[in-house]
């Protein structure tokens, strides 16, 4: 304690003279640096390699696990959800889903816990495949699979049989005792009922529309009465000229209407922006499930281009979620450089 008080003393000087000095950024970096040293803060990006469209969640090991897409989707582990490695993949290369001929990839996954089941839904697209795409799911036994495909070859349904076009970026919710998945990418986003087990659509169950076609990558979260749609828009894969954000909206009902801050309607393609890229970073969106620390507060990874360094691809961003008159905020509605670490 006493190591560490006298560099929290040294680091205040230093932040002290910073603001003599106008607030020199050399000197506020140096001061963030010193705590960083203790452990105090960690910097972005929390995954510095290609890693996009994240999904996570705490496993029954203690461990955090991180799915994105890739071929037979990557997956990393974590402990503080700060320091991640790599473990793997979801599927073989024996046993893959196939459903959508000529695809080596996987994208967007979405992992969650059905039962005693580790359940991974996921898309199925060639670039610019918009009619022939899909949604999938897979089950393991374990967070670091190998996953099974349901089925045989993994399909949950295609555009063409769910009459959605570009019927990608699935994300499954729970909500009082009923299972559901949304989709969708830039041509609506649908939700729509599953079957107790999550692995296939609830027989007689109809597709509803809930967000317009300035979206994909939805993530829902409920919080004090209210859903949370969080959804990303603009070009996402452009390098450092993507305008890929995150936006939001909130209803009182799982199926909407969800409304921005004026009353307008996500329908509409209104709606608030939480997230947004800066002098370092660009095309920051889809993010994974919001995490909540010990502490209660709460955490959104995403992806994003480092603008110095497009050519990595889109690398992992983790920022801390405050709660302001009930819409969940960012500060400067940017990625932060380096943040306090949660709480884990």
């Amino acid at each position: 304690m006493a190591t560490l008080g006298k560099t929290m003393l040294k680091a205040a000087a230093i932040l002290a003279l910073a603001a003599t000095m106008g607030g020199s950024s050399a000197l506020r970096g140096q001061v963030l640096t010193t705590v960083a040293q203790n452990g105090t803060f960690y910097s972005n990006a929390i995954i510095a390699q290609d890693a996009p469209d994240p999904s996570c969640m705490k496993a029954d090991d203690g461990f955090y696990y991180l799915y994105a897409t890739g071929s037979r989707i990557n997956i990393w582990r974590s402990k503080n959800m700060v320091n991640w490695s790599r473990i793997g993949t979801a599927f073989t290369d024996q046993e893959r889903p196939t459903f959508v001929k000529g695809v080596n990839s996987y994208w967007a996954p979405d992992i969650n816990r059905i039962g005693d089941k580790y359940v991974l839904y996921f898309a199925m697209s060639k670039w610019g495949g918009i009619d022939s795409c899909g949604v999938g799911v897979a089950v393991a036994d374990k967070p670091m699979g190998p996953f099974k495909p349901v089925g045989g070859d993994g399909k949950l349904f295609t555009s063409y049989e769910i009459g959605v076009t570009n019927s990608i970026d699935p994300f499954y919710i729970e909500d009082d005792g009923h299972k559901y998945l949304f989709w969708g990418s830039f041509h609506g986003i649908y939700g729509i009922e599953l079957s107790d087990d999550g692995l296939s659509i609830k027989e007689g169950a109809n597709k509803v529309k809930i967000a317009g076609s300035a979206y994909e990558g939805a993530y829902i979260y409920k919080k004090d009465g209210y859903y949370y749609f969080f959804g990303s828009t603009g070009s996402c894969c452009s390098g450092a000229n993507s305008t890929y954000q995150t936006v939001i909206a909130r209803s009182s009902k799982l199926f909407g209407p969800y409304l921005n801050k004026a009353g307008e309607t996500l329908l509409n393609n209104k709606h608030e922006v939480l997230i947004k890229g800066n002098d370092f970073w660009a095309g920051t969106g889809h993010n994974a499930e919001l995490i909540e620390d010990n502490d209660g507060t709460t955490w959104i990874p995403y992806h994003a281009y480092k603008k110095s360094a497009p050519g990595v691809g889109r690398m992992v961003l983790l920022d801390r979620v405050d709660w302001k008159n009930g819409w969940p905020v960012v500060k400067d509605t940017s990625p932060s450089n380096q943040s306090a670490k949660p709480n884990l």
